[in-house]
């Protein structure tokens, strides 16, 4: 076993990991990255098949990237955003509310998703409470309790604020005495939705349901039944046009203008996940212009959120860091005298990075660049041909994809849409005959991810697909 391998075995305790089983193997030790490979200690190359863990935008040693990040380093690495502004930091906020194209006018910085939706939580909480007992009348603030609302099989991170908005029993039940309540309502998994009366097909699930949309009318249902109360909901959360934790679930087209819609009716505000799906990963348009005027999910169904939360590929990959986007009214309702306690008090050590702004910065204008646009369309392409090959695979139930996102679902039939059980470790298993095909990625449960970095070649598309296949076969 390698020395670093070894450590890691007698030192490191990794995430959402199952350490008997991973402490059983010699693990893979990355040490280096280039474009969309990565090479490890023992000089094996793999495909970066996840970009990271979604988050590598761009590949892995991006010239333009690493020159900003080294630039910045000359001039200085951190200071403090309390009391201080700076330069990189500055400019990426103009940039970002530019991109973002819409009324959101104000940017926090944090350090990643849980955080960025922890700002959006308490902003929406605070928010909400003090306009409501601007008009109840003073005497009644104590009575104003603000719910929220989130989708079924939701996951917005691992902070206590951003699990209590989580619906994923297998990652927040444990941590159940600990959270606040936020309630859920049924997400369009149109695979496996009991409305859905269609037979399975060899098709996205989207491509030939048969219902009467009525996973809009179960939030419409929720968001009038929480009105009657006489207590609204303050917020509607949800990722957009696709759930990522939840195993790649992607929202049929209008679904998400239908119901922020309705959430808009009720006077909920809209909190926008664009964790996963900002920066170009979910733009399911396959036109140079629309790459490029649409780089987060909600610009595709014109839906204006009051809250914008963005991580992973911020930075390209590179650097912790976060942002959350609100609007000016929300803004303002923090304005006040000093005495008069309104200051949103939240904050993180290195909120405003100078290093992660300059990254992000410099990640913001290779999207917008004829050429990163123009690769996202091929690939985009590229990878919805290659994923047509699976279907000729009995164990493959449900093949869906977003954008540059892909979830393809496993099954024991794909006639009857039996599911593997946990302790089959199905994807586990098709995941580890891929990396032993040279090709890495992590499953959701039975679900096999696919999110390869914008640099992604045709030859190296073709070579994760058929890791995939052959992996597939080789497993079942």
């Amino acid at each position: 076993m390698h020395p670093l391998a070894k450590l890691d075995h007698q030192f490191v305790w990794h995430p959402f990991t199952q350490m008997r089983d991973w402490l059983r193997d010699e693990p893979i030790v990355i040490s280096e990255g280039q474009g969309a490979v990565l090479r490890d200690v023992k000089g094996r190359e793999y495909l970066d098949a996840n970009s990271s863990i979604w988050t590598n935008l761009h590949g892995h040693q991006h010239p333009k990237i690493n020159a900003a990040v080294r630039g910045q380093l000359n001039k200085i690495s951190h200071s403090s955003a309390l009391g201080f502004a700076n330069e990189p930091a500055s400019l990426l906020a103009g940039k970002l509310v530019g991109v973002a194209n819409s009324k959101l006018a104000k940017v926090f910085y944090s350090d990643d998703g849980s955080t960025a939706l922890e700002v959006a939580v308490k902003l929406a909480y605070e928010f909400t409470r003090r306009t409501r007992c601007n008009t109840v009348g003073r005497a009644s603030a104590r009575a104003v309790s603000p719910r929220l609302l989130a989708l079924d099989g939701a996951y917005h991170g691992d902070t206590i604020g951003a699990v209590s908005l989580g619906h994923i029993d297998l990652f927040h039940k444990a941590y159940a005495g600990l959270l606040f309540k936020t309630d859920k309502v049924m997400s369009p998994y149109c695979y496996r939705c009991p409305f859905n009366r269609a037979k399975p097909e060899r098709d996205d699930a989207r491509n030939y349901r048969k219902c009467r949309w009525e996973c809009v009318s179960r939030v419409e249902q929720k968001l009038s039944a929480q009105t009657k109360k006489g207590n609204p909901y303050a917020a509607f959360v949800f990722e957009p046009l696709m759930q990522g934790a939840a195993g790649m679930i992607p929202q049929p087209g209008g679904w998400l203008r239908q119901v922020t819609d309705i959430a808009r009716s009720h006077g909920a505000l809209l909190v926008a996940d664009e964790v996963m799906t900002g920066f170009g990963r979910t733009n399911s348009k396959l036109s140079a212009a629309a790459s490029r005027s649409s780089l987060f999910a909600c610009q595709q169904e014109l839906v204006q959120p009051d809250f914008l939360c963005l991580a992973k590929g911020l930075t390209g990959g590179y650097l912790p860091m976060a942002a959350t986007l609100t609007t000016q009214k929300v803004f303002d309702a923090f304005l006040g005298g000093y005495e008069e306690l309104k200051t949103f008090f939240h904050g993180h050590s290195y909120t405003g990075n100078q290093l992660g702004a300059a990254a992000a910065l410099a990640s913001l204008d290779i999207l917008q660049s004829k050429s990163s646009v123009s690769q996202r369309v091929r690939l985009q392409k590229q990878m919805q041909d290659e994923l047509q090959t699976l279907w000729v695979l009995p164990h493959i139930g449900d093949i869906r994809q977003v954008g540059l996102v892909a979830g393809i679902e496993l099954v024991k039939n794909w006639r009857t849409r039996e599911p593997f059980a946990l302790r089959e470790r199905a994807g586990i298993r098709v995941c580890a005959a891929m990396s032993r095909r040279g090709v890495l990625t992590r499953p959701a449960g039975n679900v096999i991810v696919l999110m390869p970095p914008y640099c992604t070649t045709k030859t190296q598309m073709q070579k994760i697909a058929s890791a995939l296949r052959e992996a597939v076969a080789e497993v079942f």
